[in-house]
């Protein structure tokens, strides 16, 4: 069965357990910064490594089952532009340093990724398999390698200029690859965009929670930053 309005509840409820490892990944963190550094769980560390790469591969999956990706796009682009607002203003209050500015984060790869959908769904399958995977390439050639250029407005491609620094860094490569790949997933997996659990009690409490949770994961993204900032300043 779907979740309300049409929306596949098992896709919901991985998003919603992936925002919430997000989000208890980064209060441990902070925590370990806050109150003296103390070895982070194998969970958190995964989450930290990873999560992300699985949230944008979603994302792609989650592009396939609407009609509307590009409306979606500009909002999520809105809300990472908010962050770096947000985060400027930080920096400028003195709560902040400058290395914690937003410049290009997960939100901002999101929004354009979405924008860019109309463009990629054209691409036949096995195109689409070789750009996600030539995108991942490049851009872990270019992390690894460390590669700099002197132009400053290329960091949203992966060329960073030297001394730059972002408080979330996700650039379009390679992570518009996972983007890529998540597409093709979403073909295989959800042609007919029905569920693949029917059978399962999507009403379960626990999944109630979790599906709520991925339908308002921007929401809760974009507000979980300032509340853990707030309460790691008060410790």
């Amino acid at each position: 069965m779907k979740s309300s309005k049409g929306r596949i509840w098992e896709i919901d409820a991985i998003r919603g357990f992936l925002i919430l490892c997000v989000i208890a990944s980064h209060t441990l963190f902070y925590l370990s910064n806050v109150l003296g550094r103390f070895s982070l769980p194998p969970l958190v560390r995964f989450v930290m490594q990873y999560g992300g790469m699985l949230f944008v591969l979603l994302s792609g999956l989650s592009a396939t089952l609407g009609s509307r990706a590009p409306r979606r796009g500009l909002m999520v682009l809105a809300g990472g532009m908010l962050l770096t607002l947000g985060s400027y203003a930080g920096v400028l209050l003195g709560w902040l340093g400058e290395d914690m500015i937003i410049r290009f984060g997960v939100l901002h790869l999101l929004g354009v990724a979405m924008l860019l959908y109309p463009l990629l769904k054209k691409l036949p399958g096995p195109v689409l398999l070789a750009l996600g995977l030539g995108v991942i390439a490049l851009g872990y050639w270019l992390e690894l390698g460390e590669i700099t250029v002197e132009a400053r407005f290329l960091f949203p491609l992966g060329l960073r200029y030297p001394g730059f620094s972002s408080g979330d860094y996700f650039p379009l490569a390679p992570h518009l690859g996972w983007f890529c790949l998540g597409i093709v997933l979403g073909r295989g997996l959800y042609p007919e965009k029905k569920t693949r659990l029917p059978r399962v009690n999507a009403e379960t409490p626990v999944l109630r929670f979790f599906r709520w949770c991925g339908r308002n994961s921007l929401y809760i993204f974009i507000l979980h930053l300032p509340l853990v900032g707030l309460i790691m300043m008060l410790l």
